[in-house]
């Protein structure tokens, strides 16, 4: 299980625009600054769907928070 405290720092690093959201292109953007993964924007809204329950097209902190501790 994730550490909360953790947790929100991560999805604030990768939510760019600081809407409490994180989208497809911001989650592709924080793993290409990181250098360890180049996926296509497809491959990035495919990850995000599968893990936003609501349907919204884009994560909650709630929503991230589940998938970490799943």
């Amino acid at each position: 299980m994730a550490d909360i405290e953790e947790a929100r720092k991560q999805f604030q690093r990768i939510d760019a625009d600081g809407d409490g959201f994180i989208t497809a292109a911001e989650f592709k953007s924080a793993l290409a600054q990181q250098g360890d993964f180049n996926v296509t924007e497809t491959v990035a809204e495919v990850v995000i769907k599968t893990r936003d329950i609501d349907g919204d097209k884009v994560l909650t902190f709630d929503e991230f928070w589940a998938y970490l501790n799943k």
